[in-house]
């Protein structure tokens, strides 16, 4: 499997972890982790809002 595949489902499945390996310990983390713990859609709204704009702003695109 794809590593950015398996991001983007922990994304929607477990927010933090998505988050967490993609940005590893930031603010971007620590943010997740209030918006998970107000609701579980806020969290993970935003964690496939930053996992996206982490692969836009990098060079890496996907192989196929």
């Amino acid at each position: 499997m794809n590593m950015k595949l398996i991001r983007f489902v922990l994304g929607i499945v477990l927010p933090p972890v998505g988050v967490f390996l993609t940005y590893g310990i930031s603010t971007t983390l620590f943010i997740n982790i209030l918006l998970t713990f107000l609701g579980w859609i806020p969290g993970s709204i935003h964690g496939i809002w930053s996992i996206a704009k982490y692969y836009e702003n990098t060079s890496e695109r996907p192989q196929y």
